[in-house]
């Protein structure tokens, strides 16, 4: 028989949304009720917390949530408030806690996040026991081995069908789609969409390798693909960018790619609680599809081009079934960790390898300095990129290399081949 003087468990969801928040909304109340907690869901993460709003929760019971589980978005909504970056707010957020008799806290998020639930547990000084489970469909936590972060599956699922559809209206109409995928800081999901899909190209901010990343450079490696492509008789295609190429560019860079520095054109720019760039609202997919047509301008060369953002479609829809298991087991796991001996040691970040649940400490996850994870970017020297890379069809070594080769591409731009060596060899190390 359950434990009926445990307490209450509070849930709550910040960041971004992402498909199996639900998932795990559930199989933390069923669980949780089912070991002795009475259940309290608040509203829109640490947002009314940190205003010392002892009124925005509602309690939850099974019937609540029973089937919420294959259904996407929250039933708690969600916000990016961030209690950590004022002392008053903290205390708003303890204080409340406190007096609601909040004795366990899940909260379900991306970085930030865990880093506000870290100082819930720091500041509760073991009154209250905090597990967190991890959240993005970026794909970017440094979770161990290849584990996903919940959300990602589902959001390459949905993504690919929608990048299918594309690839067939860019064949019916001889044009080309720029699609900007989300993924703020590393480019797993457009890979996983670009690569799944057959996309005719995908460019993630790995691929730079850490140096400078100009909208010149990407817009050329676009255009090599264009060029590659009519040389082979076909004048269509589908390019899925990573949005984390915004952030490898940086405002200034940015700016520097617009004529006149007037980046306004193209969105505001703006940051949010936590000091990210809101890339939401920069339309960089214009920005790249405007840059586009100035450069093939001199080439002689007019395409149709329509820019394509993904991202919003993703983030609420129904779970897959893999997404649907996976956020039960995080679930139950969170509940696990919290009537365990250890979460009276230490707060820690949910995981799962092997099957098995694994709690991981804040202190090991979090840096210190920043407050955040260490980012899990891509592999770009693994065989699973350079799989994606030789079915992607961009300029290679080999097709400057390749005397016959050369001259048709520069036969596309009117060019002779050593003024194509000199305009696009660069791309390939071919100075």
């Amino acid at each position: 028989m359950a434990n009926t003087n445990r307490g209450k468990l509070g849930i709550l969801v910040g960041g971004g949304p992402a498909p199996g928040i639900n998932g795990v909304i559930a199989a933390a109340t069923i669980e949780g009720i089912n070991q002795g907690f009475e259940v309290i869901g608040f509203r829109d993460g640490f947002k009314y917390l940190a205003e010392g709003d002892s009124q925005r929760y509602t309690r939850l019971t099974i019937d609540d949530v029973k089937h919420i589980h294959l259904r996407g978005g929250s039933i708690l909504g969600t916000a990016r408030t961030n209690p950590a970056k004022s002392e008053t707010s903290m205390h708003n957020v303890l204080d409340v806690l406190n007096k609601l008799g909040v004795t366990a806290l899940v909260t379900i998020g991306g970085d930030d996040t865990a880093f506000s639930a870290s100082q819930v547990y720091k500041r509760a000084e073991g009154r209250i026991r905090v597990a967190h489970v991890p959240k993005t469909i970026d794909n970017d936590l440094p979770l161990p081995g290849s584990t996903p972060t919940f959300g990602f599956e589902t959001a390459r699922h949905y993504g690919v069908q929608l990048v299918r559809n594309l690839s067939e209206d860019a064949q019916t109409t001889s044009r080309w789609y720029i699609v900007v995928s989300m993924g703020r800081s590393a480019g797993h999901l457009a890979l996983g969409i670009g690569k799944a899909a057959a996309a005719t190209l995908t460019i993630i901010p790995e691929e730079f390798r850490d140096r400078p990343v100009t909208l010149e450079e990407v817009c050329d490696i676009i255009i090599g693909s264009i060029i590659k492509r009519r040389a082979m008789g076909r004048y269509y295609g589908v390019v899925v960018l990573a949005e984390g190429l915004i952030e490898a560019m940086g405002e200034q860079g940015l700016k520097n790619a617009v004529p006149g520095g007037q980046l306004e054109r193209y969105g505001r720019v703006i940051r949010d609680d936590h000091g990210h760039l809101r890339l939401g609202e920069i339309a960089f997919g214009r920005l790249v599809k405007d840059t586009l047509m100035a450069r093939l301008e001199p080439l002689g060369l007019k395409i149709s081009f329509i820019d394509k953002d993904l991202g919003y479609e993703l983030r609420c829809a129904d779970p897959i079934p893999f997404d649907a298991e996976y956020t039960r087991d995080l679930g139950y796991g969170a509940i696990k960790f919290i009537l365990s001996a250890d979460a009276a040691k230490y707060g820690a970040i949910i995981s799962f390898i092997d099957g098995k649940m694994l709690p991981l400490p804040f202190e090991k996850m979090l840096n210190p300095q920043t407050g955040r994870f260490t980012v899990r970017r891509v592999n770009v020297d693994g065989e699973s990129y350079e799989c994606a890379l030789h079915y992607m069809i961009r300029l290679e070594r080999s097709d400057f290399e390749d005397v016959s080769q050369l001259a048709r591409l520069a036969a596309v731009v009117k060019m002779t081949p050593e003024q194509f060596k000199q305009r696009f060899g660069y791309l390939v190390g071919i100075a």
